[in-house]
């Protein structure tokens, strides 16, 4: 059992057209392969993970326990749910990272039933860092007290496994009215000083619960001094920071750095610039578990390979979405069930299409807000491009 367990079961910017570019919703496998900070990506099924690995972990995001609003009025039950597809899991993660909001107005039956919750997930370990629901008596010691065993400052650590570095911040104190995350000069000392006798070598994974590179400033979605945190992470190899706050996935790599931010197991929230500001949002009660879900992390010694696999809460053989928006079909790789049906609806004021490279199925033109729905019946794998604008590209994954 590691010394350093929390608890054991008892920079740039984006506008919005360039994040809807390169973020997807939940609710498909996406496994992201990075060797020496270099993505690739192919799609996985449902609950499959590649074998070999020398360790697999997962990361759950913003449980919000204690909310109780129209976006989802039993928090507590989609949480175990999310443990109950850990625990379905052919082999049992290492550890799980909670990337913050545990709770959702930081009040001790709030973290006691969350502790509950997650006392049942199949993992060895369970490692933390807060979110600023969980620090909302304006410091950290409540949250410290519970989660801040072997931690520095107000609750930043670091420990290793199977050769991989692993550092939790926390930059969700002493936030401003309308500001950034932060993460303030003592954190990024000892940031610097943990760093100092690594390995460029080393396979380095960040976990904090705002994102550290900006992804919308007009809601707060980033951290003001994020960028002297991954300027220190340049001379590694391979970096993967993991994230939460945003209640959606999104991937971004830049360099040998791949950000991912995790769905919300909670509820959803609005895409950066789609409505007045961020919050709960409310959706069709058979789309919410299609919006949240979990995140799935192996690595394999020797190549120093990391592979992140998204995966919804939606029962398998449900009905899938993919939405064309920005000459972009998103998400742009997708794996169902045999017998599910999926519908394209385009979102954008020009026409498009969907063709399968194999000639299985094509839409007719797609006027916006217009819908093309196909039901997959064989296992097969399907290429699918827009004919209008070829460019635009998709993939499709049966199985059985």
């Amino acid at each position: 059992m590691s010394s350093f367990i929390l608890h054991d079961h008892e920079n740039d910017g984006i506008d919005r057209r360039g994040f809807l570019h390169c973020m997807a919703w939940a609710g498909t496998g996406l496994l992201v392969s990075l060797t020496g900070g270099v993505g690739r990506s192919q799609t996985l099924g449902h609950g499959q993970h590649p074998a070999q690995a020398d360790l697999r972990f997962v990361q759950i995001s913003d449980s919000h326990i204690g909310f109780n609003k129209e976006a989802n009025k039993d928090v507590t039950a989609t949480l175990q749910e999310a443990v109950a597809r850990i625990n379905a899991l052919p082999e049992p993660p290492a550890f799980l990272l909670h990337t913050g909001d545990i709770t959702h107005l930081s009040k001790p039956e709030e973290f006691d039933t969350a502790q509950q919750i997650l006392k049942g997930c199949k993992t060895g370990e369970i490692f933390y860092v807060p979110g600023e629901h969980d620090v909302l008596t304006g410091n950290s010691q409540a949250y410290l007290e519970r989660y801040g065993r072997n931690t520095k400052g107000d609750g930043w650590y670091s420990f290793d496994q199977k050769g991989v570095h692993f550092i939790g911040l926390v930059n969700v104190l002493n936030l401003k009215a309308g500001g950034l995350g932060s993460l303030g000069r003592d954190q990024l000392e000892w940031l610097a000083d943990d760093l100092k006798g690594l390995s460029s070598s080393t396979p380095v994974v960040v976990f904090a619960h705002v994102p550290l590179w900006t992804v919308y400033e007009e809601w707060g979605w980033g951290t003001e001094d994020g960028i002297e945190a991954l300027a220190y992470l340049k001379r590694f190899g391979s970096v993967t920071v993991l994230n939460g706050h945003i209640h959606q996935t999104m991937q971004k790599v830049e360099g040998n750095i791949t950000f991912h931010t995790a769905a919300s197991t909670a509820f959803p929230q609005p895409k950066p610039g789609s409505g007045p500001s961020p919050g709960p949002m409310k959706v069709p009660a058979g789309q919410l578990r299609s919006l949240l879900g979990l995140t799935g992390v192996k690595y394999v010694r020797g190549n120093r390979q990391l592979a992140i696999l998204d995966e919804s809460l939606e029962p398998e053989g449900a009905s899938q979405a993919v939405n064309i928006d920005n000459f972009s079909f998103s998400p742009a790789a997708l794996t169902v069930r045999a017998g599910t049906e999926v519908t394209w609806t385009n979102r954008d004021d020009i026409p498009h299409n969907v063709v399968s490279t194999d000639k299985s199925f094509a839409s007719p033109v797609l006027d916006t807000d217009e819908k093309f729905t196909h039901r997959f019946t064989e296992p097969a794998e399907h290429a699918y491009y827009c004919s209008i604008h070829p460019k635009m590209t998709g993939k499709l994954i049966v199985l059985q």
